[in-house]
């Protein structure tokens, strides 16, 4: 089976005010990350930035020449065509992704998704383990797993490191067994 491990980057965690500003995707397949699959797609914002530059540093200057809305998503369905969706807070990307679905195609992304997020937060669940403010942000849920600090933010890079935590979270649950992401379904 074949992941495609995604990020987004918006000009605000609101879907009714905010704008997809870049989306970034990986594939990884037989539990490892082929970079040669990494696309990273800055889009034309129709309003500005706004507060967004200073954490995704992107500048409105930065996106006059991006791709168009549509063009990114019609590129991103034909590469998601018979994978299974990674993201950590699938909720959130899923929520933009869908939005744009809709207007240009009239129908939501049907397709099955791993949320890396709810998979370490089901994970602390059943240890009893607290989850404090913060616990389960990216960086936060790789700490556990002894991967590297990386500097996040950019959608490409965040979905470079999602895949990474996917490897660990399916490496944990295989625990000695050979390694299935499909366990993560």
């Amino acid at each position: 089976m074949s992941y495609l491990v995604v990020d987004a980057e918006m000009s605000s965690l609101d879907v009714n005010t905010g704008e997809l500003l870049s989306v970034g995707w990986v594939v990884v397949e037989n539990g490892a990350i082929n970079l040669g699959t990494a696309e990273h797609h800055l889009i034309r914002a129709e309003k500005s930035v706004g507060q967004s530059a200073a954490i995704h540093n992107l500048r409105d200057y930065d996106l006059i020449d991006a791709d168009r809305v549509d063009r990114v998503l019609t590129q991103f369905l034909q590469i998601a065509r018979s994978k299974v969706l990674v993201f950590h807070n699938a909720v959130l990307d899923l929520a933009f992704l869908n939005k744009i679905s809709r207007r240009y195609f009239n129908a939501p992304i049907l397709m099955p998704v791993v949320d890396t997020m709810m998979q370490e937060e089901g994970l602390l669940r059943r240890n009893d383990t607290p989850i404090k403010p913060g616990d389960l942000r990216l960086q936060s849920c790789r700490d556990r797993y002894n991967l590297p600090h990386f500097h996040g933010h950019n959608a490409l890079l965040d979905a470079i490191a999602t895949a990474e935590l996917l490897i660990a979270l399916a490496s944990h649950r295989s625990r000695g067994a050979a390694l299935s992401l499909d366990r993560l379904l």
